[in-house]
């Protein structure tokens, strides 16, 4: 089995709108590399550190006062900076293969696209932030926003809906197209998954890309 003195696990990430199933994949990818065997992590963002789950109520909290786009984004970097340091990179290092839910593609299609900061400069400032850290394999749970809203309001009642659930239709169409033209530009990394079928069916699509990227680091390693 790899170990710390073998090339860096890979890093993979899931990214996607509202409902779409990330956290229920996340789970069922994380026992699957987990058979292998190989030692597997799993976290997501913003929150996988103790100072993001402060920065995590902040952000979702629908009764704060409003968050300028730009003080949103910060808020989610200096997350990501802190996550970055203290949990996915030293994993990684020591051969532990991480999953994230939610990573640097939703900062640049969130507040660069569908805030309208541009997604250029998201990504300069995120390139900033994770420095060597990047995902190896992005898989994207594409979903129609009202089928992952709909998801959402059936699981936790329309009170339990936080600030961005609580966005017009027409930001969660936007956020959904942001992230389909991020898939167009970096085809090798974010692989598209349709996350309208059937939940083992999204989890036999995953693997096959995850697998790959697996292979061929357990193949470096060896």
């Amino acid at each position: 089995m790899p170990g710390p003195a073998d090339k860096r696990a890979p890093f993979i990430t899931l990214e996607g709108g509202e409902g779409a199933g990330k956290t229920t994949q996340l789970e069922l990818l994380a026992e699957r590399i987990g058979r292998i065997p190989l030692p597997v992590s799993t976290t997501f963002e913003p929150g996988g550190n103790q100072m993001g789950s402060a920065l995590r109520q902040l952000l979702s909290d629908a009764s704060q006062i409003p968050i300028s786009p730009k003080a949103e984004l910060l808020m989610y970097l200096a997350d990501r900076a802190q996550h970055v340091e203290t949990e996915i990179l030293p994993h990684l290092s020591n051969g532990v293969v991480v999953i994230c839910d939610r990573f640097s593609d939703s900062s640049e299609v969130y507040q660069g696209r569908a805030r309208g900061l541009g997604r250029e400069e998201v990504r300069r400032l995120n390139r900033w932030v994770c420095g060597a850290v990047w995902p190896d394999l992005t898989l994207l749970l594409d979903l129609d926003p009202k089928t992952g809203l709909g998801r959402v309001r059936k699981r936790q009642g329309d009170l339990g809906l936080d600030r961005m659930e609580l966005e017009a239709l027409e930001f969660h169409e936007a956020v959904r197209r942001g992230f389909l033209e991020q898939a167009e530009a970096e085809p090798e990394r974010i692989k598209v998954i349709d996350a309208s079928r059937d939940e083992k069916e999204v989890a036999r699509r995953i693997w096959e890309h995850a697998k790959a990227v697996i292979d061929g680091w357990l193949g470096h390693a060896a």
